[in-house]
């Protein structure tokens, strides 16, 4: 049984603009313009932003003519989720061990 988490994903995701973008692309297939209209955020910000979540294995990229669309990969949101389950599923099973104070 697994229970540590991946704590490089939680820190990428822990963002709230990346978090929010992550909830965006669980909808649908966005282009930059999109995610800029729906979020609010400055193009070059929301770029960086996109960058981190690409190179964390997050979202991957499809050039359509001089825009880029960015597609969740839920893979990597399912194992964090999945690690989360283990993590939670260990708690239960550890509720009644306690350690004696010396």
């Amino acid at each position: 049984m697994m229970t540590s988490v991946d704590t490089d994903l939680i820190r990428v995701l822990a963002d709230p603009l990346r978090l929010q973008i992550v909830t965006l692309l669980a909808k649908e297939t966005l282009c930059t313009t999109h995610l800029v209209e729906e979020t609010g955020a400055r193009q070059t910000n929301l770029s960086n932003h996109l960058r981190v979540l690409r190179e964390a294995g997050v979202v991957e990229t499809e050039p359509c003519g001089r825009f880029t669309y960015y597609r969740l990969k839920p893979d990597v949101i399912a194992q964090l989720a999945g690690q989360f389950a283990d993590l939670a599923e260990s708690a239960r099973s550890a509720a009644q061990n306690k350690r004696a104070c010396p």
